[in-house]
Parts: C-alpha cells; sequence; structure tokens
C-alpha cells in the first residue's frame, strides 16, 4: 500500500494513543468543511442523473463546460496513462507516488525532473505537474503553466495538470481555458476534497478535450459518483458566500501556522498547509506523532508537510507541542 496522509488509525495503533486523542494535520484538506445541507432522501433511493445541475455549477464555478465528474481524483489518476501510448513521461517533481505508479504499471517510463524549463526540454509526448504541488506548495505562474501548454500544443503533446490545491488562488489556475483553442491539449484535474473539505464525497472533475474525455467517460460507466455526493458537490459549488468566506479563512490561517513554524526551519505556504523544510524531519514528525499530532512526511526531500488546526483548541496544542521540541544535537 502507497504511503498518503490520513492513516490515522495506523498511526493510532502504532503509538498506541486512542483514535479520539488525535489532531490530523497530515492531509491538507481544509478542516473548515463546507456545511453539508439537508439532502433530498430521493437521493438515496434513486440512481444519479446527469442533468441534475452539478455539471452545470461545476461549468459555472470553473469557468469551463468541457469537463466530466468522477469518483474523486483517484480513479482518473490510474486511467489517464491508458489514454496514451507507452512513451516516456516528464514528471514535475515531487510527484505523489500514486501518480507515478499508475504511469509505470501502464508502461510509461518515467522521468522526474526539479524544474517546469527541464520537463519540457525532455522532449516527452505527456509533461505531467501538481499546481500548487500537492507535497510542497510550491506553485507556478498562471503565464508559466499556459506557455508550456503551448509549448506541447505545437509539438502534438500533452500536459496534464492538477489543480487539486488550486481554489484558494483561483486566478492562477488554468482549468478554465482545458480543451480551448488555446489550450487544446491540456488536461487539468480538480477535486472538492482539498479547499471544500468534501473528501468522503469522492467527487473530483477533469477538464479538456473531448477525445480524452469521452474515452474515460467510456471506461469509467454510469453513475461514477453517488447521488448523495452529487447534491453536496451541486450545493457547495453554488455557495459563493461560503467560497469567499473560506479562501480568507485560509490565508489568515496559513500565514498564522507559518509564523508557528517559522522557527523550525524555512516554511513554505499554501492555502491549505504548509511545508517546512528542516534537517531533522524524521525526530519532527515523531515528536508530533508521540503526541498525537499527525503529519506528513516527504523523505525524499526532508519535509514536513502540516495542514491547519480546525479548532482553537489545536492551535493551543499545536503551539504546546512546538515548546516541547528540542533540537536534537
Amino acid at each position: 500500500m502507497l504511503e498518503h496522509g490520513g492513516q490515522l488509525r495506523a498511526a493510532a495503533q502504532r503509538y498506541g494513543i486512542a483514535l479520539a486523542d488525535w489532531i490530523d494535520l497530515s492531509t491538507g484538506i481544509n478542516p473548515q468543511a463546507y456545511p453539508v445541507p439537508a439532502i433530498d432522501p430521493q437521493c438515496w433511493h434513486r440512481l444519479p442523473e446527469d442533468n441534475d445541475g452539478l455539471e452545470a455549477a461545476a461549468a459555472q464555478y470553473y469557468g469551463n463546460e468541457r469537463l466530466l465528474v468522477l469518483a474523486g481524483s483517484s480513479p482518473v489518476t490510474r486511467a489517464l496513462p491508458t489514454l496514451f501510448a507507452p512513451a516516456a513521461a516528464a514528471f514535475l517533481t515531487p510527484v505523489y507516488a500514486a501518480q507515478a505508479q499508475a504511469w509505470e504499471q501502464a508502461g510509461h517510463g518515467l522521468r522526474r525532473l526539479p524544474t517546469l524549463k527541464r520537463a519540457l526540454a525532455a522532449a516527452t509526448p505527456v509533461v505531467l505537474l501538481s499546481n500548487p504541488n500537492k507535497l510542497t506548495g510550491a506553485t507556478l505562474p498562471r503565464s508559466a503553466v499556459l506557455a508550456a501548454a503551448a509549448e506541447l500544443d505545437s509539438r502534438g503533446g500533452w500536459l496534464i495538470v492538477d489543480e487539486s490545491f488550486g481554489d484558494p488562488q483561483p486566478d492562477n489556475c488554468v482549468a478554465a481555458l482545458a480543451g480551448s483553442a488555446q489550450a487544446t491539449r491540456l488536461l487539468v484535474l480538480r477535486s472538492l476534497g482539498e479547499f471544500f473539505g468534501l473528501a468522503g464525497a469522492r467527487v473530483g472533475f477533469i477538464f479538456g478535450a473531448a477525445e480524452k474525455l469521452d474515452t474515460l467517460r467510456e471506461m469509467t460507466g454510469p453513475w461514477p459518483v453517488a447521488h448523495p455526493s452529487r447534491a453536496v458537490a451541486r450545493h457547495a459549488l453554488q455557495d459563493t458566500a461560503w467560497q469567499d468566506a473560506a479562501r480568507a479563512a485560509l490565508a489568515e490561517n496559513s500565514a498564522r501556522l507559518g509564523d508557528c513554524l517559522a522557527p523550525l526551519g524555512t516554511v513554505s505556504r499554501t492555502g491549505q498547509f504548509c511545508t517546512l523544510s528542516t534537517t531533522h524531519g524524521e525526530a519532527l514528525f515523531d515528536h508530533f506523532a508521540r503526541r498525537a499530532i499527525l503529519t506528513r512526511r516527504i523523505k525524499e526531500l526532508g519535509m514536513l508537510r502540516i495542514g491547519l488546526p480546525g479548532r482553537e483548541a489545536d492551535w493551543e496544542r499545536l503551539a504546546q507541542v512546538l515548546a516541547e521540541w528540542e533540537s536534537p544535537a
């Protein structure tokens, strides 16, 4: 099983601490989740229907009607590599292990490269990146992503961008242009799990050219997303007042977390988590875990990814655990 954030039960068992006592800061999911309204009981009784307004709400929110609704990002992560003939694919590092594994299992070679410039220079038919990066929070400007899409398009290549953490800065996102005349070979993934805090609903989207989306639609079959999840997603995407308030709260809390972590090393911030670069990453991870705070290790880079506490009591506990930290000699 690949390691990922949110494995709270395993951590509770490993450290011998009751599950209810933990604070999970490992995922980057908005701790102030969208308040799910009452759901029509018929959602549990009837099969989902495509004309229930979800696609229209998503098109309005993301600015693009060229979309396909999927059960979160995991199915499309596994299916996307099969849409391309086996070849080398360039990944802008660091990359989620599940994504790399899916492309390897589909017969593609992987080029893990540290910059977009080098990824483009590799001259592979496909380049993949997440923006912001799902592990480090590093963010490329929208202009650079669109320039990369244009360069790949000019030589018949494809750019695949995961914007799962893009909602706090919508003006830097490119989902609206995926599959358009300006970016015909751009595919963009979005999800309701992170910004909206609805990871359990398992709702995601892919935007881009009809030729790829139609193939994915045939692969996923009917009803890929449960009726209740579709209803909740529609409400969330239409609630602009909540979205505006959430962006403001995330910006404030991200800055607060960055200030808390600054004494421990170099901190980079994105809207929903901070990444701490330190030579004591493993020791810090263990220090937090022994006090029932779960973070996310990025072992290959010596980093910790730390999400936002959800309650004032959680902030106070994090501050206490940070105060107890003694750097190893």
